[in-house]
């Protein structure tokens, strides 16, 4: 984990106060539209908070939740720029509840990822989420590919992966009968859920528990309040100004950010550091016909390539019973552009200006030439499905959804591979946890990651 205690601060905005009963406030106009109860339950109304996080995504509504449930007196709003809520990256990932074979030894990643797989399957066992534990292989199809799947296997036993085994063909083919390999590690652990689903839980948790969840509100500034006694004296109870695009002020005392795809840009509002800078990439997914969805029954991956933070091309059973294939890695020209044509020339500016891409580039140009002619030429993603399963042809398939990463990329063109959370130096810093970087699994380990951030943030702001 990387904790780097750098603060900036700064003296604007103004002091506005709240009331029960509604999102309006003696100081200022009504806030954002409050996000809808579920099933019922209560709410905090109100224009300041003890805590704010900035992000409806799982992370943000999973550490929002651990938050409100340790500390119950508190109050705490999610602010989230869409009308609803998980509709990004957490609307937007192939579902799979990851075991935790992959990641380095003793890295958070690894750490978090087995602890979380286990409370995911809790926590869906305890509110009747739907999942499946279905499995996962992954599968060597050439001799040269079998020492990395063995030091994977014991990559996977040291992080404690549950059920991990090696096995041959003839068991390949009892598990998969459709798929070839040579050798292959049975995943047993590894399960689908509907991940937005389960955020849409946590926010019924944390709204039940009295948390506020305000939509429509996308966050332009982040500043310190100036003392205004004469008005009302949230200026210096609640010294964080929130501002949103429409002129509308949340204050509170501490504010964590889980913004993913902007996490460097909530950073740098508020005055910390923006480094390392986020760079999306797009995967975009095939779907299998369902008449030949009787091919694939659980999980199946390549071996992966070391040298690249992606899987490769695999085979993902959905919830639905679809099965998608994929994704390839691509840079997208826009934020949140899940469409090929999507195109934001800031985002582009930034990306190539402020970011090391174009190192990244230079050290793997060959690699991203590939993964654009695979998104261009259905073709060639099929060559790399047939390594695993031979009968399927490009007749078989047809394009699907798509979903951006917001992978952080330091200035050396390194792509930053585990979790990093962030403070700032000075007035404002001190009062702000950034979730700088929070990849893939993500997803998997949130409920793991929110007890981490909520005693990061009880250490910090001594709560």
């Amino acid at each position: 984990m990387v904790l780097a205690l750098r603060y900036l601060g700064s003296a604007c905005g103004r002091a506005r106060g709240g009331f029960p009963g509604g999102f309006s406030a003696a100081c200022g106009p009504a806030l954002g539209r409050p996000w809808p109860l579920c099933q019922g339950g209560r709410r905090a109304s109100t224009s300041s908070f003890d805590v704010v996080i900035i992000g409806g995504g799982i992370v943000g509504l999973a550490s929002a939740r651990a938050l409100i449930l340790r500390h119950p007196a508190l109050s705490i709003g999610v602010l989230e720029k869409e009308k609803d809520l998980a509709i990004h990256q957490t609307g937007h990932n192939s579902g799979v509840i990851h075991s935790g074979i992959y990641y380095k030894p003793e890295s958070l990643k690894a750490k978090l990822c087995v602890q979380g797989a286990a409370l995911i399957y809790e926590y869906c066992n305890q509110k009747g989420i739907s999942y499946k534990q279905c499995g996962k292989l992954i599968v060597a199809v050439e001799q040269e590919e079998i020492p990395r799947l063995q030091a994977l296997y014991e990559r996977g036993l040291q992080n404690g992966v549950q059920g991990l085994r090696l096995i041959q063909q003839e068991d390949i083919k009892k598990k998969e009968p459709y798929c070839r390999g040579l050798m292959a590690i049975d995943c047993p652990y590894t399960g689908i859920v509907d991940y937005r689903q389960v955020a849409l839980s946590f926010a019924q948790d944390f709204q039940d528990a009295g948390g506020s969840v305000l939509t429509n509100f996308e966050v332009k500034d982040i500043e310190m309040a100036r003392e205004s006694p004469s008005r009302c004296e949230d200026g210096m109870k609640y010294p964080i100004v929130i501002r949103n695009t429409k002129g509308e002020e949340v204050q509170c005392q501490y504010v964590v950010t889980c913004a993913g795809l902007y996490s460097d840009r909530i950073s740098e509002l508020s005055g910390c550091n923006p480094d390392p800078r986020i760079v999306p990439f797009r995967g975009d997914y095939l779907l299998l016909k369902p008449e030949k969805c009787y091919l694939v029954k659980g999980n199946i991956y390549p071996v992966p390539d070391s040298r690249f933070p992606f899987l490769g091309v695999h085979f993902t059973p959905r919830m639905d019973g679809s099965i998608w294939l994929g994704p390839n890695a691509v840079l997208a020209f826009k934020r949140e552009g899940y469409k090929p044509f999507d195109f934001s020339a800031g985002d582009i500016m930034d990306v190539v200006t402020k970011s090391g891409l174009i190192k990244l580039v230079s050290q793997h140009f060959f690699y991203g030439v590939n993964e654009m002619y695979k998104a261009c030429f259905l073709s060639a993603t099929v060559k790399h499905l047939q390594k695993l399963i031979p009968e399927i042809t490009i007749s078989d398939i047809r394009r699907g959804p798509a979903g951006v990463r917001a992978q952080a990329l330091d200035q050396d063109g390194n792509l930053v591979e585990d979790f990093v959370f962030d403070g700032g130096v000075g007035a404002i810093g001190n009062h702000i946890l950034h979730v700088r970087n929070a990849p893939s699994p993500a997803a998997t380990s949130s409920l793991a990651i929110s007890g981490m951030i909520a005693d990061e943030v009880q250490r910090r702001f001594k709560l």
